[in-house]
């Protein structure tokens, strides 16, 4: 294949695999979000220990989820619930 061709291929690649980052990043930042937000509206501060949970359960380790904000002072039902709104 020729430089020439080869460039537009490239960059035409390269626009399509950013794109899809740009669609879903924001997805799974709202995820988290609903997590810390449910944490909050229940009476608990979010703090980074509480986010980072909240990530855990993003990426799909519920139990850990569940344990890290049971850790962080979270009561054990509400830290199910917010736990499944991570994912």
């Amino acid at each position: 294949m020729r430089r020439s061709a080869c460039i537009p291929s490239v960059l035409a690649g390269l626009a399509l695999a950013l794109g899809g980052t740009f669609f879903a990043a924001p997805a799974a930042h709202a995820d988290i979000a609903a997590c810390e937000n449910y944490v909050q509206d229940q009476g608990t501060e979010v703090t980074d220990a509480v986010r980072m949970a909240c990530y855990v359960g993003l990426v799909g380790d519920q139990s850990g989820c569940v344990s890290d904000l049971v850790r962080s002072g979270v009561a054990g039902v509400v830290a199910t619930e917010a736990c499944r709104q991570a994912p």
